[in-house]
């Protein structure tokens, strides 16, 4: 019976820190906490870019990954290129930004 209850104690054991390295992020992984950050910095971006006068015309995609931000699309003026890049510079939580916008 103590054996049992050892081997069963070996698998929890076993069992939590796979749960744990699972979790951890890695250079091309995000952590759950990265990722939840992540996303709030698109939602913010988002909801600030749809709130501009300017640029709530164009479909500006945004993306995030660990706090870098990419702004791809197609807007009217170089302006909109720029002025988009500021909103997302302007977010909390964001260390670059990648600005694929294309002029048409």
């Amino acid at each position: 019976m103590r054996k049992r209850t050892r081997l069963v104690g070996y698998f929890v054991m076993l069992m939590l820190i796979a749960t744990f390295a699972a979790c951890a992020s890695t250079s091309e992984q995000e952590s759950t906490g990265e990722y939840i950050d992540d996303s709030v910095i698109t939602i913010k971006v988002k909801s600030l870019l749809a709130a501009d006068d300017f640029l709530k015309s164009f479909q500006i995609s945004v993306k995030t990954h660990k706090g870098t931000v990419q702004l791809s699309g197609l807007v009217g003026s170089q302006k909109a290129v720029d002025k988009a890049g500021e909103i997302a510079r302007s977010v909390k939580g964001v260390t670059s930004v990648k600005n694929d916008l294309i002029v048409k």
